[in-house]
């Protein structure tokens, strides 16, 4: 590691948070290039024009993850939110 002097080992999480983005970035775009019903990229497809798909255009937006979270609470850790906003009643 003698070449890589100029690299902090206090910057490596701000690498980790960076290269993650990166990476869901990169994910969203193949999925947007490969599975979203009104992106075509070879000829044939661009032939066709707007299509009329509802149903291809509902399985693109009811994702898994969108399926998955659908019926959970909307916040990040719920039970340490209820651990500190409900009053003790113990006392």
């Amino acid at each position: 590691m003698a070449g890589f002097k100029w690299i902090k080992p206090e910057v490596y999480p701000l690498f980790a948070a960076v290269g993650t983005v990166v990476g869901i970035c990169a994910m969203q775009l193949v999925r947007n290039i490969c599975t979203n019903p009104e992106v075509r990229v070879n000829k044939q497809n661009r032939i066709a024009g707007v299509l009329e798909n509802h149903a291809e255009g509902e399985a693109y937006a009811e994702h898994r993850v969108r399926k998955f979270l659908r019926n959970k609470p909307p916040q990040v850790m719920p039970s340490v939110n209820k651990f500190f906003s409900e009053p003790n009643l113990k006392e």
